[in-house]
């Protein structure tokens, strides 16, 4: 789908902009819209967090908006009352006021479907007879690079209030942004549809690696072989003869170990790789077999004084402390902490299969964790792990299914990614268009043929 250009320009003096239709206004944001910060009541006066009854828009609220599909926003997790407003620089903002969060989480906007006050971790905007509020969000939201040059801070990112009053954008008359709004509303949601279906596309190919993982290390791979009673709900039935019990009978089980953060000799010299939860990332998403590297190492004085020992190449280990049931190989000899939980697998055991069993217990460690946030697997109920073991030679059967058949899966759902990648920057770069001018939709209006329409973007993004 290609759209036309408007037939005269003119230079708007902003590189973010570039040149504007000739018969737009453009300038500073506060010309058209009345600029507020909001404001923190004094947490020294208890008074004024008595009878809190305001709605107050904060940073544990930015969540709602951050994946710029929410237009505009009617609930806050906190309360402010009238008398911390009344003694406050915060004031009760109308509805339709444009809020654009600019500390920490950056760069994040949405409309306030009713009146509110908001943290002065947000400037807020609220627009005069010249300004649509949905017009002045879909310039905000593509204005994400703009916000990038502006902030501020090595950790903590900010944009200065100073620099929120120079913002900067482009004015078309009235009924121009009307339509431009429609138009984004319409191309927006036919996006978004396209975004869902390929995340449902990936949930079910997620599933269903998840499901051909237990099915391989449960059932084994021959379909017609006799099975036996494993005693065990998650086991069920595995292949007759197959060996089955826990896992420490299969494989020395060691605890991780942080040595004296009080010796600080123990924290000299540290040149052996310690496997860390800061290093769970690396292994989330299932595909990680081998880990290589960590953030953090430890020394050998402080090893030999500590719980914790080097652990061979070939150990698989386990997270079992607040980022649960995510595992590895090791690919080098490693210490780890005592949030995980290692095996070193004797030889009628395989590390690989071992590896794809615990792959396939999810459901198996939800249920084993306790704790009601600081989610964890005790080491008690970690000696109690179970698995069935087939023949050595069965197990490499196994895993080589396993690596054709996830790669396969794999594959997909990195095709789905791009898939979304690539609409959302489609939707981004619409919505920059429309509002810079760079498009002219005076003239457009939707397909009478929404299927047709629907199809038609489909093959487009392929």
């Amino acid at each position: 789908m290609s759209f036309p250009k408007y037939p005269k320009y003119k230079d708007s003096g902003v590189e973010w902009l570039g040149n504007v239709p000739a018969h737009w206004n453009h300038g500073k944001v506060r010309y058209f819209a009345k600029l507020e910060s909001g404001h923190t009541p004094s947490r020294n006066k208890p008074e004024y967090w008595e009878n809190c009854t305001v709605p107050w828009f904060t940073l544990s609220d930015v969540w709602k908006i951050r994946s710029g599909l929410t237009k505009t926003v009617y609930e806050t997790k906190e309360k402010v009352s009238e008398l911390g407003l009344a003694n406050s620089s915060a004031r009760l903002l109308p509805a339709g006021t444009v809020i654009l969060s600019r500390t920490a989480s950056v760069g994040y906007s949405a409309i306030l479907g009713k009146p509110m006050a908001t943290t002065q971790d947000f400037a807020n905007w609220i627009c005069g007879e010249r300004l649509c509020p949905e017009y002045l969000l879909s310039v905000f939201r593509a204005m994400k690079s703009e916000f990038s040059r502006m902030m501020m801070g090595s950790t903590h990112k900010t944009i200065y209030m100073p620099d929120i009053a120079e913002l900067y954008c482009a004015i078309p008359p009235m009924h121009e942004q009307s339509k431009i709004i429609s138009f984004l509303d319409y191309e927006a949601a036919r996006i978004d549809s396209l975004v869902e279906e390929q995340q449902r596309l990936i949930e079910l190919l997620k599933e269903k690696r998840q499901a051909v993982i237990s099915h391989a290390v449960t059932k084994g791979l021959d379909p017609d072989v006799p099975m036996k009673n494993s005693g065990l709900e998650w086991l069920g039935k595995v292949p007759a003869h197959w060996n089955h019990g826990k896992i420490r009978y299969f494989a020395k089980l060691e605890s991780g170990h942080t040595p004296s953060r009080n010796k600080p000799e123990y924290w000299e010299n540290c040149t052996i790789p310690w496997f860390t939860l800061a290093d769970v990332w690396k292994i989330r998403s299932g595909s990680t077999r081998f880990v290589y590297e960590t953030k953090e190492k430890v020394s050998a004085l402080g090893l030999a004084n500590s719980s914790a020992r080097l652990l061979p190449a070939g150990t698989v280990i386990l997270s079992r402390t607040a980022s649960v049931g995510y595992s590895a190989i090791l690919g080098k000899p490693m210490a780890t902490t005592q949030d995980f939980a290692n095996w070193v697998c004797r030889e009628e055991l395989q590390p690989e299969y071992l590896l794809a069993v615990f792959r396939s217990m999810k459901s198996e460690f939800s249920r084993m964790m306790m704790g009601s946030t600081h989610k964890t697997i005790y080491m008690p109920d970690i000696a109690e792990l179970y698995c069935a073991v087939p023949p050595i030679t069965e197990q490499a059967e196994i895993v080589a299914f396993l690596d054709k058949e996830t790669a396969r899966i794999d594959a997909l759902v990195e095709e789905g990614e791009s898939a979304i990648k690539l609409l959302q920057e489609r939707r981004s770069a619409l919505i920059s268009a429309a509002v810079t001018g760079k498009i002219d939709v005076r003239g457009w209006q939707p397909p009478t043929d929404s299927t047709a329409s629907t199809e038609a973007t489909q093959t487009e993004m392929v």
